[in-house]
């Protein structure tokens, strides 16, 4: 064999090894697919570090006990996606709810705004912000459940009145569901949170789940 005929050789051996491997890797995934079930519904949550549970363990957060308490109804069919991100803003939600897309989500829970209102950030902009995320998600058929928000007076009553009345205004616009407040029962209560008063323990987001649950059995 000559040199040229070997290195020719040892071309196509190694091109087979990359179809080869190719293949593989399209029917690994093509299996994988395969075992997603038909049914399957798929809720995700974006949100801040009230969502992605901060301080606790990553089972103890409400989006994960929301799948828990959906399966103790027998609703296994339902798949829970966490999008919540520490310290996030409104700044980026549609985004990241176009990366979350990919997944094929049926249900969003939208859970941001709070870090907006407690760093003092424009209102405008939360809204518009909110408004956007809330209109693509309506865009590609999601079930859109948003989450109410309240903050303290530390900004004057009008800031704090219009960032309440923000999530209100929006819900009706786009005709969506509204949970009026995401902390109900949690928040201002030293049981159900952390040292910071402001992140809720185990206890909290065992009822933030609760409150969670009844608006997305509407849509499931």
């Amino acid at each position: 064999m000559t040199q040229s005929q070997w290195i020719y050789s040892s071309k196509w051996k190694h091109r087979k090894w990359l179809y080869g491997m190719t293949a593989g890797i399209c029917l690994w995934l093509a299996l994988g697919l395969a075992h997603v079930r038909a049914d399957e519904i798929r809720v995700l949550f974006l949100g801040d570090s009230l969502t992605a549970g901060l301080g606790v363990d990553k089972d103890q957060a409400y989006p994960a006990v929301v799948r828990d308490l959906l399966t103790q109804k027998g609703r296994t069919d339902v798949t829970i996606i966490n999008g919540g991100i520490s310290g996030a803003t409104t700044a980026g939600a549609a985004s990241r709810l176009t990366w979350h897309l990919a997944a094929g989500p049926h249900v969003l829970v939208l859970a941001l705004g709070a870090n907006d209102g407690l760093r003092g950030l424009s209102l405008e902009n939360m809204a518009d912000n909110l408004d956007d995320t809330i209109a693509l998600a309506l865009e590609n058929s999601l079930c859109v459940i948003l989450a109410g928000m309240e903050i303290p007076p530390n900004y004057g009553p009008d800031y704090t009145r219009q960032f309440r009345e923000t999530f209100k205004d929006l819900a009706e616009k786009h005709q969506i569901r509204l949970i009026p407040f995401l902390l109900d029962k949690v928040g201002g209560v030293a049981s159900m949170n952390q040292a910071d008063r402001i992140h809720p323990n185990a206890a909290g987001h065992q009822q933030i789940a609760r409150t969670v649950l009844p608006y997305i059995l509407e849509c499931l």
